[in-house]
């Protein structure tokens, strides 16, 4: 599972307060605390607490001052994406461009040029889709248009947008039965990744929910998510799930053999 740490982003209090005051001990902290938890990539999220693209770029600066993970750009701003993608000390993760013509022909050229990998919101100028049918439509769109581009499928991680279970329960089903679909465009497959938190927004039981729903999402062919990587019983979820799903292999000793 590719695991991206959510907890450097603007809407965290302190994070907000750290990019505002070039705290950096604080983001270096969080930084250290995710690849220690074992983050795939670090998000790094300015948020609205900035536009400057010197501010993203001292984010990236900070955390690959204590660690070598690779870093996730949590924004699809050109101008803000040529300055910090070079900063990156290897071959980052952009979030996000959309299936809109206009995005796509914007942030291909810069995945392209750095060997970059980006993540295909299954959106459209209509907004967030409301159908299965819908999502694999504008999927298909997103990896039809990195493939111009000479962009391979294991750069692309399509994201078929998950949506609140309180609030649009209908949803869920809807984005695995998408989620299933987009494993068959192309051999190799493209990543398929999930904002998990957004199942449980204004939930009573958020990581009960979450839990459930990333191991139903595991089922139907996720294998990447932004999410809390210090919650331990969202982590075993995921490595019980995989495991039952053959991509790893059994040992009594699963759990802790991926925390060594």
């Amino acid at each position: 599972m590719i695991l991206v740490g959510e907890r450097i982003n603007a809407g965290f209090k302190d994070i907000r307060e750290a990019i505002v005051n070039k705290d950096a001990d604080v983001i270096k902290e969080w930084a250290k605390k995710q690849a220690d938890a074992k983050a795939t990539y670090i998000d790094v999220n300015l948020g609205t607490a900035s536009n400057k693209p010197e501010d993203l770029c001292w984010m990236i600066e900070c955390v690959q001052d204590v660690v070598d993970t690779p870093i996730s750009i949590d924004n699809n701003k050109p101008l803000m994406l040529k300055e910090a993608i070079p900063v990156c000390k290897k071959p980052p993760l952009i979030n996000s461009t959309t299936a809109q013509e206009d995005k796509m022909n914007e942030l291909f050229p810069l995945v392209a040029e750095y060997g970059a990998s980006i993540v295909g919101l299954v959106m459209d100028e209509a907004g967030s889709p409301k159908t299965a049918d819908k999502r694999v439509e504008n999927a298909g769109k997103i990896v039809a248009k990195a493939m111009e581009f000479g962009i391979s499928p294991e750069q692309i991680f399509l994201d078929p947008i998950i949506m609140p279970l309180k609030y649009m329960q209908d949803q869920a089903v809807e984005i695995l039965n998408a989620t299933n679909q987009f494993k068959l465009f192309s051999d190799p497959p493209c990543h398929i990744i999930c904002g998990l938190s957004n199942i449980s927004n204004g939930a009573k039981h958020k990581r009960l929910i979450n839990r459930v729903f990333m191991a139903m999402m595991i089922a139907n062919g996720c294998d990447s998510v932004i999410c809390d990587v210090m919650d331990d019983e969202l982590i075993n979820t995921i490595l019980t799930a995989e495991l039952i799903m053959n991509k790893s292999i059994y040992a009594d000793s699963y759990i802790e053999a991926f925390k060594k």
